[in-house]
């Protein structure tokens, strides 16, 4: 990962460090909140955020990033109707910010290929407020993936820890590499729509 410490703030600057940040994510049973994960600091001693996955508004589609206290801090919906997404190119998502009011105001947006005719196509992502544009590259599910900015630069990277590697085999705990300066909210937002995506832990 490249080593530039300027402060990329997407959902705000309270979710960006000044140095490099590593992250460990726990599954959670569907169960508890409609499955999701929970993300916690280096040493798995802090909770940072927590997912919230399928039905924990009524709808299939919403995705609740939580803070470490449980105060909703992002919005995730997917767009478009059943015959919208039959004619696009792409599955769209929406990510929205929340304040204390539950007022929503639109941060990112994401692009998924719509068939494997479009395999090829990267699932994009774009930023309101900082006109920036990212891109998955990788494997999601292998969690061997990373976010990439419009200049090719690593932001943040997903993979299996070594040293839980050969005890899991479904990989239901991972870590999370982010940059410095990269706003670590908005990344997280960007994985759970990942892992929707590919129906793991917010999939009903």
């Amino acid at each position: 990962m490249t080593t530039n410490t300027s402060t990329m703030p997407i959902v705000g600057k309270l979710y960006c460090s000044s140095s490099q940040t590593v992250h460990v994510v726990r599954k959670r049973p569907h169960v508890v909140n409609g499955g999701g994960f929970v993300v916690m600091d280096s040493s798995a001693q802090r909770v940072m955020f927590r997912v919230d996955g399928c039905g924990v508004r009524g709808k299939k589609g919403d995705l609740i990033l939580r803070e470490g206290d449980g105060d909703a801090l992002l919005l995730m919906l997917r767009k478009g109707g059943i015959v919208e997404e039959a004619l696009s190119i792409y599955k769209k998502w929406k990510g929205y910010s929340l304040d204390y009011e539950g007022s929503r105001k639109l941060v990112f947006s994401l692009r998924e290929p719509n068939s494997c005719l479009f395999k090829n196509k990267a699932i994009r992502i774009s930023t309101r407020n900082r006109g920036c544009d990212f891109k998955i590259s990788g494997y999601f599910p292998d969690k061997c993936c990373s976010i990439v900015d419009s200049k090719g630069n690593e932001v943040a990277q997903v993979r299996v820890m070594k040293e839980v590697e050969e005890l899991i085999q479904n990989k239901d705990l991972y870590h999370v590499v982010v940059k410095a300066g990269m706003d670590q909210a908005f990344v997280f937002g960007v994985i759970a729509i990942l892992d929707h995506i590919y129906g793991e832990s917010t999939h009903c």
